[in-house]
């Protein structure tokens, strides 16, 4: 979502929804269309990132294109309400498991896969609708990575599951939840 620690991981769409307004009150300049697709690029290889459909959500909280692609993937740019980067780009099947996420529903069946180049910030390792760290914890930040989403559990168990993980290595986020999903650092 530094993992999708901020983008896959609050309702992405009421959080930009928020700092849209915000940005609007305090008569901050808000990104340009070229802007946004430039940082939703940033966050997949050049050869995916080139071909992808480009989203972000509309103020009425519905998803308005900024580019149609030619690949399955779709990208969207950093939420600037969360501490640090995190630009996303999905895959179809991760796309979908995103959805439903977002949507508080169970996800599809279907691997998916997720880039987030720029890495990304989670409040909770553990809580996938965590807003903000719990008390005396802190954000969890992880550097460049990529997701797999909707494996079997028998998959995950393969991997750490921890309260703060070690984001070098990969890890399992929001483990034993029906969003449990790989985050696997790329160096």
């Amino acid at each position: 979502m530094r993992t999708t620690e901020s983008f896959c991981r609050f309702t992405i769409a009421t959080a930009m929804l928020l700092v849209a307004g915000g940005l609007q009150a305090a008569d901050k300049k808000m990104p340009t269309d070229a802007e946004l697709i430039a940082s939703a690029m940033s966050a997949a290889p050049t050869g995916i990132a080139k071909h992808a459909t480009i989203v972000v959500p509309g103020a009425d909280g519905t998803m308005r294109t900024l580019r149609k692609g030619t690949n399955d993937f779709t990208c969207m740019p950093d939420n600037p309400a969360t501490p640090g980067p995190d630009p996303m780009c999905a895959d179809k099947n991760a796309w979908a498991w995103l959805g439903a996420y977002m949507a508080h529903k169970p996800p599809p069946p279907g691997v998916g896969l997720a880039y987030m180049l720029e890495g990304g910030v989670d409040a909770s390792n553990t809580d996938p609708f965590a807003t903000k760290p719990a008390t005396g914890q802190h954000w969890i930040r992880t550097g460049p990575h990529l997701m797999i989403f909707g494996a079997d559990a028998a998959f995950y168990d393969l991997y750490p599951k921890d309260t703060t993980p070690d984001t070098a290595v990969p890890y399992v986020m929001w483990p034993g939840t029906p969003y449990q999903h790989l985050m696997t650092p790329v160096h």
